[in-house]
This record gives C-alpha cells, structure tokens and sequence, in this order.
C-alpha cells in the first residue's frame, strides 16, 4: 500500500512586523514597516503590518519609497532578539504535534504530520488558532504531500489562511500559477524559462525533461520534477534541520564600492569575521562563495572548490577576490557583498598530509588566533590591518557583532 505523505509549510505572516505590534498594540492601528538603520545605509523594508501593505508597501523596497506611497508610514528599527524568541515558542507549539520539523528561516518551517490521528488540514486550522491566541500572531499554512506544493500552498492565501493542495488537485490548484512561484525558480531561471515561452508551472510541468536538463543543467530537471509533484526530500527531524550548513557574513557597505580596491578592502572585513565564526566552532570548510549586490540591486552569487578545507581569513579572502576579478565586470557601483563558506567539517578530522610540514599555515593559524584573542579581550577595533585605516569608514564595519546571521535556507 502507498502512503501518501502529510506535510505542512507554515509561515507566520508579516513576522517582525507582528511581533512589534505584538508588543505594542497600539502599532496596529497604523501603518508599520520594521526596517534597517536608514543612516548605515540599510534602509529597506523589512517587514510591513497589513495597513502598510494596503498603501503599497512592499519588502524590500527604500523608506524613502515606502514614504511616497504611505506619508503616515510608522519605522521601527528590527529587533532580532524578540523575532528570534516568537519563533522558538512557535516551535515549541510545532513540537507538539511531531518531531519532524524543519525550519526555513525564522518565520517558516515544515512539518511531517504523516500518520497523525489528525487531517493535516485539522492541524493546520489548530496551529493558525494557537499563534492568534497564544501568541498574538497570524499564520498562513500551506498542506499537501510534498515539501514543494506545501511552501507554494503557504503562499497562495495570506493572512491567517490553510490552502491544501493534494495529487487530486494539484494540477487544477498550482499548473496555473506563474513559473516564478515554485521554489528555487529565481529571476534568472524565469527568464531563461520565459525565453522559452515557459510562463506557468504547468507549461513547465508539459515540457520534455530532456530539452530542460540540455538548457538549464541538473536544475532545469529538478525544476521540471518539482512542477509534477515528484518531491520526495524529506521533512528533517528537530535537530537535524539545526546543523551548520555554512557560516557567512554580509553587509551594506557605507557608500558604494567603486574599485577593485574598495572591494578588496570589504572582502579582507568579511572574510576576517567568517573565519572567526568558523574557529569558535571548529569548524573548516572548502567551498568559498561570493555574493555580489549593485546600486541597482542586481544580484551575482558565485562559487569555488577549494583543493583544502580552510578557517583562515587570508585565504577565505584570497579566493573571495579572486571570484571578483573573475565574475564582475564593474558595469555598476557596487552596494553589498557577502562571504561564505560551506562543505563544512571539523577542524580535527581526519586530513590527507602533505610530505612537507606546511609550517607557514600553522603560523598564519596562530596570527590569526591572536588577532581574535586581542579582539576579544580588548574589542574588535584593538587592532586593524593598516590597508583598512585609510578608510575609516569601511574599517567601520563590524560583521560579527553588528550583523545578525541566520542559516542558510536557507538565505535572510
């Protein structure tokens, strides 16, 4: 017999914007948008409360845009430490119905209810009552037998909504929707897909599987499957969904990067914090990425393997730059970068040895390590490279303790 999975996709609407009129009731009677410190230059929407969103706020967007639409508009500086404890006690309420809970962010997460004496559509009405009335929240829940249809049923109906969508249904339900509303379809992959007179998920779904792998790669065929409802990934247990899959630091830089230079400078900052985040857990990793966002807000993501896990700054950065030269044409300024680094492993695993002691790296560990160690007993501005006291505003920035960083998937 054929057991058809049960899973949920929750998704607390309008998360810090709910949490702030949460703890001030009074902010609901107003427009509210949640957003970064217009002064360093990270002044976009955050989050919006349902008023704002009915004047045409939108995430992501300027406040000085969000004013033109809404003038009355209210600004509120995030609060990650309250985000951070609402979405723990919403899991604490998920844990209660399974163990099978994998968070996609802070606000979002899947649950595998498969079995439960209960219709997953009867959980899901549940869990919407107990966030308006435990926690002051609204949830929107998407139902159906895959990871895929439940993410996309989250989404058809906000606020306070359950959208199920099941194989009997699903064709009539999500082959309509544009192409873009299935997950891991970005705007570049759009617009290759539109290239090919491919707008709707069900054009999609109608499309030779062949022809999309020779266009798109392993992605076009992935795709391709998740539009037929053939998601078989599973709904991890707590704790599992908890591992580290890699440890980055972005930041809008305070003016835009004009040069190869003012890059490197940032790089060098970022990659500095990185290293530090993956000593402190002992951890190594040996792909870099590179995360590149212009004036305009046009984004480039790149990568490399790395021949030998690494945790230093220098060759974190070495890379990083290199990716630049490589990939970025400076057709524009540049207003973000970010640093990661993935495939991670424990700093004591087991490693091939060279013949050669590699006595140069050990030093270069222990410089570093005594970097950090001054850092952390006297401040992060103790000590400097010299290239970065030329500009005191890019030596500025502090990823580590100015930036809160959540996993990846999962990407913030």
């Amino acid at each position: 017999m054929i057991v058809v999975r049960t899973v949920l996709h929750s998704d607390l609407n309008n998360f810090y914007a709910s949490v702030e009129c949460a703890y001030n009731p009074e902010l609901k009677k107003v427009p509210l948008a949640v957003c970064g410190d217009p002064e360093a230059r990270h002044g976009i929407v955050l989050a919006k409360n349902q008023l704002a969103k009915g004047m045409g706020v939108k995430t992501g967007e300027a406040i000085w845009q969000a004013r033109q639409k809404c003038p009355g508009l209210r600004v509120v500086p995030p609060d990650f430490r309250k985000y951070m404890h609402f979405s723990r006690l919403m899991r604490q309420i998920y844990a209660e119905y399974t163990d099978f809970i994998e968070p996609f962010g802070l606000d979002e997460a899947w649950l595998d209810v498969t079995g439960h004496r209960r219709s997953g559509e009867e959980i899901a009405d549940e869990l919407r009552r107990r966030a308006r009335e435990e926690l002051g929240l609204t949830l929107s829940v998407g139902v159906s037998f895959n990871k895929i249809f439940a993410k996309l049923g989250s989404d058809m109906k906000k606020p306070d909504a359950t959208t199920v969508i099941t194989p009997e249904n699903y064709r009539e339900k999500v082959w309509p929707l544009p192409v873009e509303d299935l997950l891991f379809v970005g705007p570049a992959t759009r617009r290759k897909l539109n290239r090919r007179n491919i707008f709707t998920i069900g054009d999609l779904a109608r499309c030779d599987a062949a022809a999309l792998r020779y266009a798109l790669g392993k992605n076009g065929e992935m795709i391709w499957n998740f539009a037929r409802g053939n998601d078989h990934s599973p709904v991890l247990a707590a704790g599992e969904a908890a591992m580290i899959k890699s440890v980055g630091n972005s930041t809008t830089t305070p003016r835009d990067l004009k040069c190869d230079r003012d890059v490197r400078l940032v790089l060098t900052v970022l990659s500095e914090s990185v290293a530090e985040r993956l000593r402190a857990q002992a951890l190594q990793g040996s792909v870099v990425t590179l995360y590149v966002r212009d004036c305009e807000l046009n984004a480039l993501t790149c990568q490399r393997k790395l021949s030998r896990a690494t945790a230093l700054a220098g060759e974190i950065a070495a890379h990083a730059q290199a990716l630049f030269r490589e990939r970025y044409h400076w057709e524009r300024p540049i207003r973000s970068l970010g640093v990661s680094v993935s495939d991670l492993e424990d700093r004591d695993s087991c490693q091939q040895l060279s013949m050669f002691s590699d006595r140069s790296r050990e030093r270069r560990y222990e410089l570093e390590e005594a970097v950090e160690d001054i850092r952390r007993r006297f401040g992060h501005y103790a000590i400097s490279r010299a290239s970065l006291l030329a500009d005191p505003g890019i030596n500025a920035i502090n990823p580590r303790d100015d930036h809160v960083i959540f996993p990846v998937g999962w990407r913030g």
